[in-house]
């Protein structure tokens, strides 16, 4: 198995977690917890996490111990390990990531009142398996130089019009986004009118490896439209106020935006079960803001706010597609067949 895992250590200590299950030792950031509670994170999640854990661990007591990895890496370790895992939480982004956990049998479900009021039930897994913890919108973007104000598409299905042949730019069919938006559409639609949607984006769009290359293609006027995550144009503001491209939420007259997670769940045979709820409750609470903010994210707990840069660029709320998250998460394999069958790479 490959093993690019991250590691980092904090407070001066390092904690060495054996996976006996596949004979390799690992580095893993964080303190032993041999002096106090610990709860130790397998997270495929790879930013905003060290400030938001040692806030967690200066107001709880409960110290943080995590591991970085591939999605899929982590997932393998941790059914390799079985009831030997070191991870009480696996962490991670997507919905399809979550739920293939989940079918996986990687985590036990939660009974957290907690949880169940911060989380809407869209976004968390069947009987609380997980729970998400942040929200990422998968929208439209456009070159407002170059697509008139009555040609702005406000549906994904729009972009699969002839209209935006030659016009469009949109993300590879093996990115987990991707995947997952078009689950969406099959959950919808059903699969013939899904799979003509995806055909016309096929014959529409330049296929790109990264939204931020998608991003900076409708910038250069190298396409009109494209489909991205809305943090990534956001960092782009950040950047530069004047970035030429601008952002129209899909479906506000419908069903609303597509929406995705990051997220997490209790693992199975985690050792510290009870940190590791708390850890999750203590994430879609008071944890949110440090959580979400620096990755321009949307908070997933409707009591908070979203951070200054995108409320007054795009809005602190948005119609949102309530379909339940492991519904289009489940239907993952299905949108990755359908893809393939059209020709979409």
């Amino acid at each position: 198995m490959n093993q690019h895992l991250s590691s980092r250590k904090v407070r001066g200590r390092v904690a060495t977690w054996f996976g006996l299950a596949i004979g390799l030792t690992l580095a893993i950031a964080g303190c032993s917890g041999e002096d106090g509670p610990v709860v130790r994170v397998y997270s495929g999640r790879h930013y905003d996490l060290e400030q938001a854990f040692d806030q967690f661990t200066e107001e709880t007591g409960i110290e943080v111990e995590f591991l970085t990895g591939t999605d899929a890496e982590l997932r393998e370790r941790i059914e390799a390990e079985g009831d030997e895992t070191a991870a009480d939480v696996y962490m991670t982004v997507d919905a399809g990531n979550l739920a293939t956990a989940d079918a996986q049998g990687l985590f036990t479900p939660l009974d957290s009142d907690v949880l169940d009021a911060a989380v809407p039930a869209s976004l968390r897994g069947p009987e609380g398996s997980w729970y998400g913890l942040t929200i990422r919108a998968r929208t439209i973007v456009y070159n407002p130089e170059r697509v008139a104000t009555d040609e702005v598409p406000t549906t994904y299905e729009e972009l699969a019009d002839p209209a935006w042949e030659g016009r469009l730019c949109l993300r590879n069919s093996s990115n987990i986004y991707t995947q997952s938006l078009v689950a969406s559409l099959l959950a919808h639609h059903g699969e013939e009118e899904a799979t003509r949607i995806v055909a016309g984006w096929t014959a529409n769009a330049e296929i790109m490896e990264k939204d931020s290359l998608i991003l900076a293609s409708i910038a250069a006027g190298e396409c009109d439209a494209g489909i991205t995550n809305h943090y990534y144009l956001a960092r782009e503001l950040e950047e530069d106020a004047d970035f030429p491209v601008e952002l129209t939420w899909a479906h506000q007259d419908g069903r609303g935006v597509h929406v995705n997670v990051s997220g997490g769940g209790v693992t199975k045979y985690a050792a510290h079960p009870e940190e590791a709820q708390q850890l999750l409750e203590w994430l879609a609470t008071d944890g949110q803001s440090l959580f979400v903010d620096g990755n321009h994210e949307y908070p997933v707990n409707p009591e908070a706010k979203p951070v200054a840069l995108i409320a007054e660029n795009f809005g602190e709320s948005f119609v949102m597609d309530e379909l339940d998250a492991s519904i289009f998460g489940g239907l993952n394999a299905d949108a990755v067949r359908l893809m393939d069958e059209v020709g979409y790479r």
